[in-house]
């Protein structure tokens, strides 16, 4: 096994070592052109689809009458802040048993697993399965084109069963599974009070834009975290029992999170199977970032003439994400913040979940158990997003 692992380092190594970051459209071509040569030395056919923003890596091969498909993506996210990391970014480093570098996880690292995960099969069975890959360059950025990109090669793309990106073991050993994500939808908050910055003064008689878009903010959740723009909630589906139990059957990890968070509590106190439901799901939503006024060093007694929020909307299935920009403007409306503009910063992507009945859900958690020696933790979905739905 330690050669497999000294070839999947140096892979890896090669892989992180190129700043593929789609929010900066840096090294996409070449992080691509990586890729298919990795996946051709593992035997495969490779190509690089263009039209469909950064090259789409497809590459197929192998022998049988199933076809297991693979997605993962090859962009990361930015690096910064440079002053938290305790290594180069993009140069692999390992520390007490981990290796460390962007894209180690998230997804560089889970793409290397699973084809050195093929090469050993090859090697114990002698063929190759038919599996096929779609690896892509802008899961970061919310994956734009990836929709037009399914629907373009669904007669390319057909299979039998579909791998996503993540998957792994936790801090206990124990190996886990998701069967889903959750929708997200990114949108801007905007709120302007005066044609330019004015002295701190008039803020005797001039509205601040902080204050007014601190309180259209305090409208959209209450302190224990429910949305409470009406509609929201409308198209939420209900769990299933098979669903609920799953949800029952995760551990409950809640109080280990608050520690490694450094957070006092969880919103509600949630603990247990509230918890696991509420991050698992149901929606949230989350400010992003605040940005206004002056901060620099000292002080500025200036009155700042605009404000802006960036917010997301975590989603479960069956929630659209193009319907809720417009119920968060009517919700600000209806609360009297005609002046607050909702921008769409992301078109969004809707959840997905399989159905966690389905053989091949069951098949996923057998195979993990005869390798691991110990039952999967299988979660309906990740508490985070991505672009499962298209497929």
């Amino acid at each position: 096994m330690r050669p497999f692992l000294e070839e999947a380092k140096a892979v890896l190594a090669e892989l992180v070592a190129l700043p593929t970051v789609s929010a900066e459209e840096r090294a996409l071509e070449e992080g691509a052109a990586k890729v298919a040569e990795v996946l051709e030395g593992l035997g495969l056919k490779a190509e690089l689809h263009r039209g469909y923003g950064p090259p789409v890596v497809y590459a197929e091969g192998g022998e049988g009458e199933r076809i297991l498909l693979f997605y993962n993506h090859y962009d990361v996210q930015p690096s910064d802040p440079l002053e938290s990391w305790e290594s180069e970014p993009f140069r692999l480093e390992e520390r007490n048993g981990a290796w460390y570098g962007r894209g180690a996880h998230d997804d560089k690292g889970e793409l290397v697993a699973r084809i050195m995960a093929l090469r050993l099969f090859r090697e114990k069975h002698g063929f190759l399965p038919q599996v096929k890959f779609v690896v892509e360059g802008e899961e970061e950025v919310g994956s734009p084109h990836l929709a037009d990109y399914v629907r373009d090669k669904k007669d390319l793309l057909k299979s039998g069963a579909i791998v996503w990106e993540a998957g792994g073991v936790d801090a206990k050993g124990r190996p886990y599974l998701y069967a889903g994500l959750k929708g997200i939808v990114a949108l801007e908050l905007r709120v302007r009070t005066a044609a330019f910055d004015l002295h701190s003064s008039y803020g005797a008689v001039v509205e601040n834009p902080i204050y007014r878009l601190s309180r259209a903010i305090s409208s959209l959740r209450d302190e224990e975290g429910r949305v409470l723009i009406p509609g929201v909630y409308d198209r939420v589906r209900p769990l299933s029992p098979t669903e609920m139990e799953v949800l029952a059957e995760i551990p409950d990890e809640s109080e280990a999170l608050r520690e490694a968070f450094g957070v006092r509590d969880f919103l509600g106190g949630a603990r247990n199977l509230e918890f696991n439901q509420r991050l698992y799901a149901e929606p949230c939503v989350n400010i992003n970032g605040f940005h206004s006024g002056y901060g620099g060093p000292g002080s500025k007694t200036v009155l700042p003439a605009e404000a802006f929020a960036k917010l997301d909307f975590r989603l479960v299935p069956d929630q659209d994400p193009e319907e809720i920009p417009g119920l968060l403007k009517r919700h600000l409306e209806a609360q009297g913040f005609h002046d607050v503009e909702v921008v769409v910063l992301e078109k969004g992507e809707r959840p997905a979940r399989s159905d966690l009945a389905h053989p091949f859900v069951a098949l996923a958690r057998r195979a993990l158990e005869e390798a691991f020696g110990e039952r999967p933790v299988l979660y309906p979905n990740m508490a985070g997003s991505g672009p499962m739905h298209p497929f």
